[in-house]
């Protein structure tokens, strides 16, 4: 079936099962549903992600709140509003990014000049790439890489935004693409005041046509209506397949900040609560009112909050005063909350806490994987995914590998290993390597051993080490 997320309309399912739909030319349907989609709760929660990480968070849009008079809520400016962001999020993020692609991945392949091939184009700008399709995973539940010819004719690798792209899928499960849309804004200057532009990029297996977006309509690029894919000087080429790669985090596209926002935005309310607390004085304490100058109890706590006084009086040979009754403020309770609330985050959002005692006094290797559980099995699914989309990204190279004439790889298999950055026990790693010698075979301990970077260089070193000993 023909659908985006969740958001294709029942009328546009029939129109494309009765076959009245060319998407291409019906532009008016690819308009409705850009509309939907910039507007829709998953592309809010992609940019809410993104907000988070950057620290945009919710509670620095907080008012400060007391009860006024008959009892309302009323909003005052002359108490101490603490907003303060204590981004775990962010740190969840970045945690789980270095985890999984701290260190640069391995490419194996049985022929030695397909690696080499392979190793030459996914090089440290690939990875860096890469790691921002990642992150865009974590923070919208989905990354895109787009492959494309640079001028020179080389292959090259753009990560697009998740919000910015709207995907036309052919199947449920979210796995081929029919036609996907690139909606983006543009910022320029018209003279002297600073204006923008709201562009889009409808993208399909024989390239990307360009558009301006006005009033919700399209309306083609003046400047440049069509391009290719690739082309040489009297021949354009299109793509058996659209050249945009989804790279997951879950099966599900479940952004990162569904699974965490609650727990962030309670963190953030405790700490700036906790130092609200602190800056206020007679307001921490509960108070016994004797002959107040007045009736309603709205007012007084509205002046109380307001101005920290209020007015009593003698009635009856009665001196008026006010008794208090202390209310300590136990920094412990709000550590303890705190602490609470960063390991819930912790665990909602499968990461590993760097703090745990069980890291400290030379831990066995036992317990590092006690203490990587969590993170593990949530990285072991992202990387099904990565490794899926890998597939889709080999297909790409193979074809310009050999369009440009350095070899015919399409029957060649290639295994992408991703090198995770966990903490082991080296001393306890190099002596479970040195008893396994005569059980299994040397390449296969060399590549354990957590000295060695590069499997094939080390065993070269090894092999002329082997020789100039024979010499001697």
């Amino acid at each position: 079936m023909f659908g985006f997320f969740n958001y294709l309309t029942k009328e546009a399912e029939a129109i494309i099962e009765n076959g009245a739909l060319s998407v291409m030319s019906d532009r008016r349907f690819i308009e409705r549903e850009i509309e939907k989609f910039l507007s829709s709760p998953a592309r809010l929660d992609m940019i809410t992600g993104e907000k988070y990480y950057m620290g945009e968070q919710d509670i620095l849009r907080r008012r400060r709140m007391v009860i006024g008079d008959g009892g309302e809520l009323t909003e005052v400016k002359n108490l101490p509003n603490n907003r303060l962001v204590d981004n775990q999020f962010s740190r969840l993020v970045d945690q789980k990014t270095g985890y999984f692609l701290g260190r640069p991945f391995t490419v194996r392949c049985k022929n030695a000049d397909y690696e080499k091939q392979l190793n030459l184009i996914f090089d440290s700008e690939f990875l860096r790439t890469l790691r921002l399709v990642l992150e865009d995973c974590y923070l919208g539940g989905i990354g895109w890489l787009y492959i494309f010819y640079d001028e020179k004719g080389c292959l090259s690798f753009r990560r697009f935004k998740p919000y910015e792209i709207l995907p036309f899928w052919k199947d449920e499960k979210h796995r081929e693409l029919e036609l996907a849309v690139r909606i983006y804004r543009i910022y320029g200057y018209d003279g002297e005041r600073e204006s923008f532009k709201d562009k889009a990029e409808i993208y399909d297996k024989n390239g990307v046509r360009f558009y301006e977006m006005n009033g919700g309509r399209l309306i083609p690029d003046a400047e440049t209506e069509f391009m290719p894919y690739a082309f040489t000087d009297d021949e354009a080429f299109g793509f058996s397949e659209i050249p945009l790669i989804a790279f997951k985090a879950n099966s599900k596209e479940i952004p990162l900040i569904k699974r965490v926002k609650s727990l962030q935005d309670a963190l953030n309310t405790a700490r700036s609560d906790f130092m609200n607390n602190m800056q206020e004085d007679s307001r921490n304490t509960i108070l016994v009112i004797k002959n107040y100058d007045g009736e309603d109890l709205g007012q007084f706590r509205r002046n109380l909050s307001e101005y920290g006084a209020v007015k009593v009086r003698s009635i009856d040979g009665c001196d008026g005063g006010i008794d208090t009754l202390k209310v300590d403020i136990n920094a412990e309770n709000y550590k303890d909350v705190c602490d609470m609330l960063k390991k819930a985050i912790i665990e909602n959002g499968g990461g590993y806490d760097s703090r745990d005692e069980r890291f400290s006094n030379n831990p066995n290797q036992l317990n590092i994987k006690a203490m990587f559980s969590e993170i593990d099995i949530d990285t072991n699914n992202t990387e099904t995914e990565f490794q899926a989309s890998f597939k889709e990204v080999l297909r790409f190279v193979s074809d310009y590998l050999s369009n440009c004439g350095k070899g015919d790889f399409g029957a060649e298999t290639a295994e992408i290993i991703f090198n995770r950055d966990v903490l082991i026990n080296e001393t306890e790693a190099i002596n479970n390597c040195r008893q396994s010698m005569d059980i299994i075979s040397k390449e296969s301990i060399i590549a354990q051993h957590p000295w060695v970077k590069d499997l094939r260089a080390e065993l070269e070193r090894t092999n002329i080490s082997k020789e100039q000993s024979a010499l001697q």
